[in-house]
Order: C-alpha cells, then sequence, then structure tokens
C-alpha cells in the first residue's frame, strides 16, 4: 500500500518497511532497518544530553564588615546528581569562620535508571540491526526470533515511559535542589538582615530538558515500533488466515449447492422418472415466488 506524503516520515520512523530494497532478506511487511537507526540516534541522545551534563551556580554573600565577604562562591554539581556529596564553603560573617556546607538531596536512582534505559536500547537495536540485516534467515526460524523482538520491543516501550517519568520527577528535585534562593536559605550569614547574599549565576538546565524530551519520543518510537514488530509475529500471521479459508468454504459450499441431489440434472442422471422432475422443479418455483399483501 502506498503512503500519502505527510505519512511516509511516520512510516519511515516507526518502522514501515519499504519494499524493493537493495539487499535480499531485508523485511517487506515488518520493520525496516531505518527504523533502528533512529532508535539508537534517539537513544543516544536521551544518555548523552543527560549522562554527560554537568553545571554549577555561583553566589554572593556580602557582610557588614567588607572584608570577611565572598562575592564568588562557586558550586558545581554533575551526573548523577548525588547533590549531598556536593561540598561548598561559606563564609559565617562572623569573623575569618567560615562553614562547610553541602545541597540537599540524591536524585542518582532515577538519573541513573534512565541513562541505563537508553544504553541497552542503543545496544539493542544495534545488534537487531545486525541480526536484520545478515541473519534473516535465523530471525525467521521457528518464529522465535520475531516473537523475542516484539517481547523485547514492548518492554523497552514500558521502560522508557517509566524511565522518563521518573527522570522528569527527578529532573524537577534537581532544580528545587540548584535553586540558588534555596541554597542561599543554607547559609547562615544569609539569616541575618546585616548581610546582603544574591544570587550572581543559576545553573543551566537546558539540555537536562531535552533530555527528557528525548526520553518521551523514545517511548514514542518505541511503543509505535510495537505494531510493526507485531506483524512478524506467528500471532498476526495465524489470525490473518481464518477470513480467507472462511471465504474459500463459503465459495466451495456455493459452487457444490447448484449441483446437489434434489437438482432435475442430477435427478435425470439418477434416472428418475419425469412426473417426479416435474412436481419437484413446480414445489422449487412455488417457493421463490414472494408472498403479496392485498392493499
Amino acid at each position: 500500500r502506498v503512503l500519502s506524503k505527510d505519512r511516509k516520515w511516520w512510516a519511515a520512523l516507526v518502522g514501515c518497511g519499504c519494499r524493493g530494497s537493495s539487499r535480499k532478506g531485508l523485511l517487506s511487511k515488518g520493520r525496516h532497518p531505518k527504523s533502528l537507526v533512529a532508535l539508537r540516534l534517539f537513544a543516544i541522545f536521551a544518555f548523552a544530553t543527560c549522562g554527560g551534563y554537568s553545571g554549577g551556580l555561583r553566589l554572593s554573600v556580602d557582610c557588614a564588615n567588607k572584608s570577611e565577604s565572598d562575592l564568588n562562591i562557586d558550586i558545581a554539581f554533575a551526573y548523577p546528581f548525588r547533590l549531598h556529596q556536593v561540598n561548598f564553603d561559606a563564609p559565617t560573617c562572623e569573623g575569618k569562620r567560615r562553614e562547610k556546607l553541602s545541597l540537599i538531596g540524591d536524585f542518582s536512582s532515577s538519573a541513573e535508571f534512565f541513562v541505563t534505559i537508553a544504553v541497552f536500547a542503543f545496544l539493542y537495536s544495534l545488534a537487531a540491526t545486525v541480526v536484520y540485516i545478515f541473519f534473516q534467515n535465523k530471525y525467521r526460524e521457528n518464529n522465535r526470533g520475531p516473537l523475542i523482538d516484539f517481547i523485547v520491543t514492548v518492554v523497552f516501550s514500558f521502560l522508557w515511559l517509566v524511565g522518563s517519568s521518573a527522570w522528569a520527577k527527578g529532573l524537577s528535585d534537581v532544580k528545587i535542589a540548584t535553586d540558588p534562593d534555596e541554597v542561599l536559605l543554607l547559609m547562615s550569614a544569609c539569616k541575618q538582615q546585616s548581610n546582603k547574599c544574591l544570587p550572581v549565576r543559576s545553573p543551566v538546565m537546558s539540555s537536562l530538558n531535552t533530555s527528557v524530551v528525548f526520553g518521551f519520543l523514545n517511548f514514542i518510537l518505541w511503543a509505535g515500533n510495537i505494531w510493526f514488530v507485531f506483524k512478524e509475529t506467528g500471532w498476526h500471521s495465524s489470525g490473518q488466515r481464518h477470513p480467507p479459508d472462511t471465504m474459500e468454504k463459503q465459495s466451495s459450499s456455493y459452487n457444490q449447492g447448484g449441483y446437489n441431489q434434489d437438482s432435475p440434472r442430477a435427478m435425470a442422471r439418477a434416472g428418475q422418472p419425469p412426473s417426479l422432475i416435474k412436481s419437484k422443479v413446480s414445489r422449487s418455483t412455488s417457493s421463490y415466488i414472494p408472498h403479496t399483501q392485498s392493499v
């Protein structure tokens, strides 16, 4: 079936097979290796934007005694966002004594879970591409390959949904924990009105926001591939065999119905008397006369 132009891009993205491939053995009805390329790219973007993040913020504490002030307090943090292990020094505005503080929260579980899903999804799509191209016969042997592919695709779709949702919640908590106004509340010097505490630079979270977007895009992409992988399994093939069989049975019974034992030709061949044949024909003809109602 020829797809319309506005749907060709989606079919190629989620896995619609393309006929006329230059290499024999590629799928003609299932998902095409081009869709696996898209899966790999989106998985790379997901774990690269999250796992490769490093950011920081800068604060300023202006004490009443200017010699005790610190106008450049840099706080750096990175993946996997174990913020409770991020330490920094801050002035107390009480002589030269400084206090050692740390950020609040540990959000490594959701971040590492999200990156782990992305890495394994990339590796599986890479392995599936090799199997699709070079081991097509082994893939279709005993229908085991399509069934395994179908189950794994469903599992990864669920994991992408759970992992992306968990990381979206974790990212919102990271933003709150690294908010400069929230960090300033941890300093004892900022609790005194005579001192001025100001945020100088806020952390840039654009790449982390992008990772959440790629996470949900991966879920949509893997969920869209479920149908194309399902078409390769024996479940879909067995479901399509019944309608043709039913039509064949109906057509065969219809063709045989014209030559049953009660037909005049069959009765004549059997050597029955003409009077019996005429009575049979008259009865069959009268049964098809429609009944009319008097007005």
